[in-house]
Order: C-alpha cells, then sequence, then structure tokens
C-alpha cells in the first residue's frame, strides 16, 4: 500500500512557474514508477509526465516537453514536477500516481490545484 500526497499548487500569472511535490509513504517507494496525471474542469483526465523506479527512463505529453521536468528523489520518497512557462491551459487539478511501470498506476494521490491566470 502506497500513499500518496501532493503539494505546491497555487495561483500563478501565465510565463510564471510551479513546484509540484508528491511524497509517498512506504518504504518500497524505488520500487513504484512514478506519474502526474491532470484534470481541467469538464475534461477526462489526462496523461502529463511519468518517471521510471530508477529515474533512468522519462516521458512526457506532447503539450508539456519543453517546459514541464519530472524528477525523484527516492532516499526522501518524492517525486517533483517542475512546471515552467504556464499557460492557461495548464490549470487544472494535479495528481499524482505510482504504479509497477510508466504505463500503469495502482495508487492516486489527492491532487493539487493549479491555477494559471492570464
Amino acid at each position: 500500500q502506497v500513499q500518496l500526497v501532493e503539494s505546491g499548487g497555487g495561483l500563478v500569472q501565465a510565463g510564471g512557474s510551479l513546484r509540484l511535490s508528491c511524497a509517498a509513504s512506504g518504504r518500497t517507494f524505488s520500487s513504484y514508477a512514478m506519474g502526474w496525471f491532470r484534470q481541467a474542469p469538464g475534461n477526462e483526465r489526462e496523461f502529463v509526465a511519468a518517471i521510471s523506479r530508477s529515474g533512468s527512463y522519462i516521458t512526457y505529453a506532447d503539450s508539456v516537453k519543453g517546459r514541464f521536468t519530472i524528477s525523484r528523489d527516492n532516499a526522501k520518497n518524492t517525486v517533483f514536477l517542475q512546471m515552467n512557462s504556464l499557460k492557461p491551459e495548464d490549470t487544472a487539478v494535479y495528481y499524482c500516481a505510482a504504479g509497477p511501470t510508466t504505463r500503469s498506476n495502482d495508487y492516486w494521490g489527492q491532487g493539487t490545484q493549479v491555477t494559471v491566470s492570464s
């Protein structure tokens, strides 16, 4: 069982930056691939970024490539999402997820709101 708690969301102007964190409970954090997803009002949840257990493999949605960076610190049981050059269309609730691979997710956090004003 893994419990995930996101933090770092907030209100930012377009062009600004935010850094999201997701803290995981348990001693097996390094055995999970981690991902970030987002859901805007009226839209389905969509993939943002994922990182493998060791951090050697990373993938991004096309919409965030070059602007967002996912990273993890296995010693601190935490995954991060650095978001730069934010756009109003990045406004959403951001969720982190954990799973056996970057393409499967067994555990989800409660989400953190990111709002980008124009």
